[in-house]
C-alpha cells in the first residue's frame, strides 16, 4: 500500500513563502513522475507542477517563474517551493506520484491560505 503525505501548508500574507513536501511510504520501486495539484472553492484541481524520473519539469502557467518542484529519489520524495505567493495561490494542494501511466496515488492534501 502506498501513501502519500503533504506537509508544510498554513497561512501566509501576500508576498510570502512556502515549502510543501511529500513523502511517500510502501513498498514500490519508485515513481515515474511526482506531481504537485492543487484545488481552490469552486474550481477544478489543476496541475501545479511535475517532474518526472529523468528530470522533466512542467510548470502550469500561473505559477512560472514562482514555483519551484524539486524531488528525492532516494526518498521517494517530491517537495514545492512557493514564493511571491497571491490570495490567487490560496487552495488545497495534493500530491501525486504515478507508478505508471495507469496507477497513481494521491495525498490527503494540504491547505494554503494567502491573506491579501
Amino acid at each position: 500500500q502506498v501513501q502519500l503525505v503533504e506537509s508544510g501548508g498554513g497561512l501566509v500574507q501576500a508576498g510570502g513563502s512556502l515549502r510543501l513536501s511529500c513523502a511517500s511510504s510502501g513498498r514500490f520501486s519508485g515513481f515515474n513522475i511526482m506531481a504537485w495539484y492543487r484545488q481552490a472553492p469552486g474550481k477544478q484541481r489543476e496541475l501545479v507542477a511535475l517532474i518526472g524520473n529523468g528530470g522533466r519539469i512542467e510548470y502550469g502557467d500561473s505559477v512560472k517563474g514562482r514555483f519551484t518542484i524539486s524531488r528525492n529519489n532516494a526518498h521517494n520524495a517530491v517537495y514545492l517551493q512557493m514564493n511571491s505567493l497571491t490570495p490567487e495561490d490560496t487552495a488545497v494542494y495534493y500530491c501525486n506520484a504515478r507508478l505508471t501511466a495507469s496507477v497513481a496515488y494521491w495525498g490527503q492534501g494540504t491547505q494554503v491560505t494567502v491573506s491579501s
